[in-house]
């Protein structure tokens, strides 16, 4: 069987692919530094934990589910005993993309991480739907890179990131460049503070006399067919010319000109993986 060894299996996300490789075809060899990281993993699974050297001793492919900032340091402490041709699999592209790894040429570096289920999806069941973060009942799709080392360890390491976030539908390869683009520019940098935008807004008109549920539900069902629209998932569906005016009137008010440049410049986005392992003070 292929052997991974899996470190901080006991973590929120460790914990969560540890469930998913539980019955594949994977010897999976669980890590976690953690008293209570151990009694967690060992109530939600049966599993218990094995001493770290023992787990990545002929590891296949060895999961790094620790928090960005500690990805560096942790993959310094042991880079040097991984067996040529190891696989060693980042879960984003942070620490890599900020120059965080370690030189080790003769090993693979794979990342990948979770689309989340999309918004607009065919989920009948309770359970899918209301799973948000995707990797226990609802479909999502994943983004990999292979950073470096031979083109026929894509394919294992594609295998191994389907398995921990699965239920998958496409695996997108991309660059680790461009899965920071992705994240945190694009879904962080954007897309979360204007998700917290929208709720500030939403929360005004709240305090401005509109009934809290009312504005709720005004906003959530007016933001599904507008991003149908916007996205053009809707093929049909277009802003009214008073949608459009309201538009062109607000972006000005919202938005300072050469917004995106800002966000998306390369050196903003290193400069934004670089804070993320190393937050400023």
């Amino acid at each position: 069987m292929t052997k991974i060894a899996l470190l901080g299996a006991g973590g929120k996300m460790g914990l969560r692919l540890s469930k998913n490789l539980q019955g594949t075809r994977f010897d999976v060899a669980h890590v976690e530094v953690s008293a209570e990281g151990r009694d967690r993993l060992k109530a939600a699974t049966g599993i218990d934990c094995i001493e770290q050297g023992q787990a990545l001793s002929r590891a296949d492919a060895v999961v790094m589910a620790v928090p960005d900032r500690m990805i560096g340091k942790v993959l310094t402490t042991f880079v040097a005993d991984l067996d040529p041709g190891t696989s060693v699999i980042m879960l984003d592209a942070a620490a890599p993309h900020a120059g965080e790894l370690p030189k080790r040429p003769d090993v693979t570096y794979f990342v990948t991480h979770p689309c989340h289920p999309p918004i607009f999806n065919d989920e009948t069941e309770f359970e899918a739907r209301t799973d948000f973060f995707g990797g226990v009942k609802a479909k999502q799709h994943i983004v990999c890179a292979l950073m470096q080392g031979p083109e026929a360890h894509y394919a294992l390491c594609e295998e191994v990131a389907r398995t921990i976030y699965a239920p998958v539908m496409s695996a997108h390869r991309c660059t680790v460049e461009q899965m920071a683009i992705l994240e945190p520019a694009l879904s962080e940098t954007v897309g979360a503070t204007l998700s917290l935008a929208l709720r500030e807004a939403t929360e005004e008109a709240i305090r401005r006399g509109v009934p809290r549920q009312a504005a709720v539900d005004f906003m959530l069902g007016h933001l599904n067919i507008e991003i149908s629209i916007a996205f053009e998932i809707f093929k049909e569906g277009k802003f009214s010319d008073g949608a459009l005016q309201a538009i062109e009137q607000a972006k000005p008010q919202i938005f300072r000109d050469g917004w995106l440049d800002r966000v998306f410049a390369s050196e903003a986005v290193m400069q934004s993986v670089k804070d993320i392992c190393n937050p400023p003070s």
